[in-house]
């Protein structure tokens, strides 16, 4: 893995953006994707909050999804899998709790 042993030079290369260029939809979609997980996993935790919880779990797993389809680097799919994973956690959890509504 010679990626591993390079540095990113690239310039203006962030924290997301490994090939030097801007992905301001693509980071929109993670940090909307680890939100929604966030909160479907947290609201999980309570049984009242299952509509919550399975409603964001969903959305987060949707926008996770289109996410990967039109994402450019390797950092973002790694923090959309981490997004789509606990949105995934907490849509089952809201749905064994209650479901939709």
């Amino acid at each position: 893995m010679a990626q591993t042993l390079r540095p990113n030079t690239a310039p203006g290369g962030g924290l997301l953006s490994t090939d030097g260029k801007p992905h301001p939809v693509q980071d929109t979609l993670l940090a909307v994707t680890l939100a929604l997980g966030l909160t479907a996993v947290v609201a999980a935790w309570f049984p009242g909050l299952h509509a919550l919880s399975s409603w964001a779990g969903l959305v987060g797993i949707l926008t996770g999804a289109y996410g990967q389809w039109i994402s450019e680097t390797t950092r973002e799919r790694f923090g959309l899998i981490v997004g789509l994973g606990a949105s995934a956690v907490g849509f089952g959890l809201g749905l064994a709790w209650g479901g939709f509504f």
